[in-house]
């Protein structure tokens, strides 16, 4: 019985070793599978909040409740579930809020893409709404081919398309309309 019990174990450890040597991967392999850019070209993040800076100062502000960032020939990142960013001056009081539904944006071209929904409000009581807006960071502009409306104390301006300095200081609407609070003289 000994000798059986000790064939029995022996013919178990010839198996494991043989199992654990042909089962084997390289892990040099592994690792740079692992490394590759398939495997690692993006990250999605649940609750977050992203600030960008400038010499200290917080310039921005954005929230979302998702971000899907991915990289190839352009880091994108991706607001599924909407965003809304908030812009400063250099004394943190609120320059411009914007958010929407959904958005986009072009980490080479600084290109930012909202839609649904969208609304951009500056402290000067001007708030412009659309379905579609660009934001092209760079130029500090803002592009849409969609309706608009833009509201302000005493106007309501609503154009077919708009292309605006980002501030709201100058704006070019196209095929539009408007009303406007006058004041009567007698």
């Amino acid at each position: 019985m000994k000798r059986i019990l000790n064939i029995f174990t022996r013919i178990n450890i010839t198996a494991f070793v043989a199992v654990m040597l042909f089962s084997c991967e390289n892990p040099d392999a592994v690792i740079s599978q692992l490394a590759s850019d398939d495997t690692l070209s993006g990250i999605v993040a649940d609750s977050v909040v992203f600030y960008r800076s400038d010499s200290g100062i917080v310039k921005m502000e954005l929230t979302t409740p998702r971000l899907i960032q991915t990289e190839g020939e352009e880091e994108v990142m991706e607001f599924p579930l909407g965003f809304v960013a908030r812009m400063f001056n250099d004394d943190h009081s609120l320059a411009t809020l914007f958010q929407a539904d959904y958005g986009k944006s072009y980490g080479k071209s600084h290109l930012l893409e909202a839609i649904g929904n969208v609304m951009v409000e500056n402290p000067g009581n001007q708030t412009l709404f659309s379905d579609k807006l660009y934001w092209y960071q760079d130029e500090k502009m803002l592009y849409t081919r969609s309706k608009v409306r833009i509201v302000t104390p005493d106007k309501q301006i609503e154009a077919d398309s708009l292309m605006a300095k980002e501030d709201f200081s100058e704006y070019t609407l196209y095929s539009g309309n408007a009303v406007l609070d006058v004041d009567e003289e007698e």
